[in-house]
C-alpha cells in the first residue's frame, strides 16, 4: 500500500502538471472563453476544482468532505479578474490536496471518511477525487487545444508520433517506474 500512496501523489502531480501546462499556454481571455451557453470556460473549471479541493481535503479525516461553507453553485460563476488570481486559486486547491495526502500512511487508507454523509474508505475517497480531477483537467486540455488550434503542442504523444515514442521506450532497459517519471 505504500506504493499506492506514492503512485497516488505522482498521479495527482501529473494531472496538476497537465493543467499547469494548459493554463500557461493560454491568455487570460482564452481562459475565460465559453463556447456555448451554459458551457464552462477553463476559468470556471478551475474555480469548481478549487472549491471541490478545498472542501474535500480540509480536515478530510475528521470532517465531512462537503463543507457547510462551500458554495458549489457559485463555483460556476467566473469572477477571476486576473490570470495571477486564477493561478493562485489553482495552486491553493492543489496545495490543500497535497497537504492532506502527503502525510498519510498505510493505516489511514482503511479509515472511513464521509462525503455528504456517504462513507468511503480513504482509498475510495482518493480514487473518487482523482477521477473527478482527471475528468475536469481533460476538459481543460481539450478546450485549450480547441482555442490554440494548430499552435497547440501535444501534452502527451502527438498524433502520428506513436512509433517514434514507442521506439524510444523500448530502447530503454526494463525497470519498475511510474509512467509519470518521464513527464
Amino acid at each position: 500500500m505504500n506504493s499506492y500512496l506514492t503512485s497516488t501523489i505522482k498521479q495527482f502531480k501529473y494531472y496538476k502538471a497537465l493543467g499547469d501546462k494548459t493554463i500557461a499556454k493560454l491568455s487570460f481571455d482564452d481562459l475565460k472563453k465559453e463556447f456555448a451557453q451554459d458551457s464552462n470556460s477553463i476559468a470556471i473549471i478551475v474555480k469548481h476544482l478549487v472549491g471541490n479541493m478545498l472542501s474535500r481535503w480540509t480536515n478530510f479525516l475528521t470532517e465531512d468532505g462537503e463543507k457547510e461553507w462551500r458554495r458549489r453553485d457559485e463555483e460556476f460563476v467566473d469572477n477571476f479578474t486576473t490570470k495571477a488570481e486564477l493561478l493562485k486559486a489553482w495552486n491553493d486547491g492543489w496545495d490543500s490536496l497535497f497537504e492532506a495526502i502527503t502525510p498519510l500512511n498505510v493505516s489511514d487508507l482503511e479509515k472511513t471518511i464521509y462525503i455528504r454523509n456517504g462513507g468511503h474508505s480513504v482509498t475510495e475517497a482518493i480514487n473518487r477525487q482523482m477521477m473527478h480531477y482527471a475528468y475536469h483537467v481533460g476538459q481543460m486540455v481539450f478546450i485549450g487545444k480547441i482555442i490554440k488550434g494548430n499552435e497547440w503542442k501535444s501534452l502527451s504523444i502527438a498524433k502520428g508520433q506513436s512509433k517514434a515514442y514507442n521506439k524510444n521506450k523500448f530502447q530503454q532497459d526494463k525497470n519498475p517506474r511510474h509512467f509519470t517519471d518521464d513527464v
